[in-house]
């Protein structure tokens, strides 16, 4: 098993964070579609990983796709995310998640805008939104 730079006991997540954010950041869920704060957010700042703070995104890099989630076109650094795939649920996809504490963020695909390509699809309950500091 893969050692983060962050890690706590099953216990100690659940006393940090929100019974959703559990579900979703642990337990690898998913939040409804067009439910999150950050769908339609366009708000200036960095996106964080709500379970540990590590940078995951800026707002430059987010786009409205329509998919009902946060979208972005490129992360914050190229070591910010760790990607794994999933079989689940009868898909093969690309799972995201903070490379700093192992929590799941959501999934990648290849349908996203230029320069990338990419669309970065993010639960809003994964994500806090700062100022990005000069």
């Amino acid at each position: 098993m893969k050692r983060y730079e962050v890690e706590r006991g099953e216990q100690e997540w659940r006393t940090v964070l929100s019974p959703e954010q559990y579900r979703v950041l642990r337990e690898a869920g998913t939040e409804r579609p067009f439910s999150g704060r950050y769908v339609d957010a366009d708000d200036d700042g960095v996106y964080r990983c709500a379970a540990c703070g590590n940078a995951l995104f800026r707002s430059e890099a987010k786009y409205h796709s329509g998919c009902g989630w946060p979208s972005f076109y490129e992360a914050v650094s190229p070591g910010a995310l760790e990607e794994l795939p999933d079989t689940s649920h009868g898909m093969t996809r690309t799972e995201i998640r903070c490379a700093r504490c192992g929590s799941h963020l959501g999934h990648v695909f290849e349908d996203g805008p230029e320069p990338t390509g990419l669309r970065f699809c993010m639960n809003s309950v994964a994500l806090d939104l700062t100022p990005e500091e000069d």
